[in-house]
């Protein structure tokens, strides 16, 4: 998977200008916005857009952030979900937060990335880190649509219930949360740093492994996973950095 399957065939990656369908909150800090591109365009699950905002006075500022939609089809879809976390003193993701609504139009272009995508076919292992789980629900949402769930299996650590995103959507067979700092009453595991013990369950052997989450957590993740056996050939991995 090393090729972008990009746009519709014909079309060049180039700067759309796309509509704002809807805002919807994940968490105190992170929106989802629902965009409707003016083509079709053809994504792969864990790929990217690079949204741009320009001023009046010509400055430019743009970020890139991961598609939380899958993809909808071999034609591709008018319409992706771009999930943003807002950061202090963010730049393109505080203007995000406070100012754009339903209605309002943002520069985007992509998809971008291809060695951290899925295509639905083969087994996967999705390790998520608080925010890192955009990319990663876009492959669960994949799997669940195709009606092939039983190929992933995806581990999600966050600090508390409240950051947790994509709450509603979660539970089922194919997915297990680690709480690090507070969990919701009852949890069998209670609250600790995510471990081997969390880890070695999920291996079942041949899969590809996708990371994601800050360097700290990506470099931890793959440790657990190395010491489960997995190959390091197996492993693909997107560490998220500050990207206001």
């Amino acid at each position: 998977m090393s090729d972008s399957p990009g746009p519709a065939p014909g079309a060049p990656l180039r700067w759309q200008t796309a509509r704002v369908l809807a805002v919807h909150p994940e968490t105190a800090r992170a929106k989802t916005f629902r965009l409707q591109l003016p083509q079709r365009t053809r994504h792969m699950a864990g790929q990217y857009f690079v949204l741009r905002l320009t001023a009046p006075d010509g400055y430019t500022a743009s970020r890139a952030y991961s598609l939380s939609s899958p993809p909808e089809g071999p034609d591709g879809s008018t319409v992706i979900d771009l999930t943003v976390e807002r950061l202090d003193d963010g730049e393109v993701s505080g203007y995000l937060d406070e100012v754009v609504a339903p209605g309002d139009e943002l520069e985007v272009r992509g998809p971008i990335g291809g060695f951290f995508a899925w295509d639905g076919e083969g087994p996967a292992l999705l390790v998520a880190g608080g925010s890192g789980i955009s990319p990663l629900m876009a492959m669960l949402r994949l799997a669940r649509r195709t009606g092939r769930s039983e190929l992933v299996r995806l581990l999600v650590s966050v600090r508390t219930p409240a950051d947790l995103y994509f709450a509603d959507e979660l539970p089922g067979p194919e997915t297990t949360v680690v709480y690090t700092r507070t969990a919701p009453p009852g949890t069998p595991r209670g609250i600790g740093r995510l471990a081997r013990a969390d880890v070695a369950p999920l291996v079942r052997g041949g899969e590809t492994v996708f990371v994601c989450g800050t360097a700290g957590f990506a470099d931890t993740a793959t440790d657990l996973l190395l010491e489960a056996g997995v190959p390091v050939s197996a492993i693909r991995v997107e560490r998220f950095g500050p990207s206001g």
